[in-house]
């Protein structure tokens, strides 16, 4: 940061200082004012610092999966800090896909503890925070959506994230979707059996070696704890070779975040990852 960039946004942040000290000496209407355009002030100061964005980030993603290891009152309190976090980082950096993604998933998470029902505010604070997620990189929460519509009974609309999904080659694999205890509820209604039916089709016809282009920042993010790997670019096949044994063609272009890979294998993408 620049000396001049520096002095703004010291004095950015002794006008918001001020402003609340004035808030706190009114009422009423005016306060909130006072106390809003403080806030912005905050805001303005924060923005753009890359490095407390990942920090924060980073650290609600350890949060989130920390909760899951937890129950109850301690888990709550766990889930809610991982998305205090992970808003914080988005009001330094509003386009910071993983935030926006695991903050949703954190939402979700949440109310499973708290075992609400599906339009519960808790369900569409998730559906807000991948709203914001497809936003900023399209299709990379539409899996997300297809599970809230899915739990809320809403037919046409998770079909339709589903197939914006596939489109988008953010959807999970199929024995993952089948096995999703979000997808429970609509496994066995026509529309869902005819639509993993086309997915099975399609992979019958897919080639058996491919170019595939893997985008850093897209990646199937269902749930934080999916084992999604990024081991230059590819998976082993469990079972069936070491992973030191996979022979693969990696070329990194240096002006793009892609990793060009040509394997027999699909590449999966973890959600701890840096987003630029």
């Amino acid at each position: 940061m620049s000396l001049l960039a520096s002095l703004s946004k010291k004095s950015k942040l002794n006008s918001s200082i001020k402003q609340t000290a004035q808030a706190r000496k009114s009422e009423g209407s005016t306060a909130d004012g006072l106390f809003k355009a403080s806030y912005k002030g905050y805001a303005e100061v924060l923005l753009d610092d890359p490095m407390r964005a990942d920090a924060l980030y980073n650290w609600g993603f350890a949060l989130l999966h920390q909760a899951q290891t937890k129950t109850g009152d301690e888990a709550a309190k766990i889930f809610q800090d991982a998305i205090d976090k992970f808003a914080f980082c988005m009001l330094i950096n509003p386009n910071y896909l993983g935030a926006a993604i695991n903050s949703g998933v954190a939402y979700m998470d949440f109310a499973r503890l708290k075992k609400v029902m599906p339009h519960d505010k808790l369900y569409e604070m998730a559906k807000k925070q991948f709203e914001s997620a497809n936003a900023i990189q399209a299709g990379t929460a539409s899996y997300n959506l297809a599970c809230i519509y899915g739990l809320r009974g809403d037919k046409a609309a998770s079909l339709k994230a589903l197939e914006e999904a596939v489109n988008k080659a953010t959807l999970p694999e199929v024995s993952e979707i089948l096995d999703d205890p979000d997808m429970a509820s609509v496994k066995g209604q026509d529309w869902f059996i005819g639509f993993i039916e086309t997915l099975n089709n399609k992979v019958e016809v897919e080639p058996e070696v491919k170019e595939v282009v893997v985008d850093s920042t897209s990646s199937k993010w269902k749930l934080a704890e999916r084992k999604f790997i990024v081991e230059e670019g590819v998976e082993a096949e469990p079972d069936v070779i070491a992973e030191e044994e996979i022979a693969t063609e990696i070329e990194v272009l240096p002006e793009e975040s892609t990793t060009k890979t040509k394997t027999k294998t699909k590449p999966k993408i973890d959600t701890e990852i840096e987003i630029k």
